[in-house]
């Protein structure tokens, strides 16, 4: 199956020019698109929690995706090379056609495959070695890390007491209103206990 990633920032953005790219690519190599896949989200945001998320759960090995450019998967090197890292360990083949970039099932691929998983797990060890530095530099300091204790759920529920009060009182269950209110259902208890 072929699929054609499109993905904007703001919906100020066109996705039409994607498009285009996309489709006189496959006009000129004799391929069309099996399905659309367009979304309008920040790079930023993890790939995991994208359309393109769900796309690469469900694709099949040797299913293709084709995205304009490389900096349409994402914004950070790193999320890029997680994306990269991700089709390559299920075998789905990325082309993009500014770049003229090919990951498929051949040997530059699993060479980049390596490079690309000893970059990734490189950086990962950084990110994760500058956190435990700024921390013990911050507990040094003498601050205390973290959220305090029940502090952002209780702020965040006292605003829906009423509301809270009248579902309880109609018969929902605990669990339901947590549910609705986006909490865990032991946050929901712990609120009610305070009250």
């Amino acid at each position: 199956m072929v699929y054609g990633y499109i993905r904007v920032s703001t919906d100020r953005q066109t996705v039409e020019n994607q498009r285009y790219e996309i489709k006189k690519f496959c006009t000129a190599n004799a391929m069309r698109v099996d399905r659309w896949i367009e979304e309008t989200v920040s790079g930023t945001v993890s790939w995991e929690r994208r359309r393109l998320g769900r796309l690469l759960r469900r694709a099949k090995p040797d299913d293709l995706l084709l995205c304009s450019e490389l900096s349409r998967l994402g914004r950070s090197l790193f999320m890029i090379l997680e994306v990269l890292n991700h089709c390559l360990s299920r075998n789905i083949r990325v082309w993009t056609i500014k770049d003229n970039y090919r990951l498929g099932d051949d040997i530059p691929s699993k060479v980049l495959a390596f490079a690309l998983g000893l970059s990734a797990e490189i950086e990962r060890n950084l990110i994760s070695q500058r956190t435990r530095e700024a921390l013990a530099r911050r507990r040094a300091e003498g601050y205390t890390l973290g959220r305090p204790h029940g502090a952002r759920p209780t702020r965040k529920l006292s605003r829906h007491t009423l509301a809270i009060d009248r579902l309880l009182a109609k018969g929902h269950s605990k669990a339901s209103v947590a549910r609705a209110l986006h909490v865990n259902v032991q946050t929901l208890r712990r609120f009610l206990r305070k009250q």
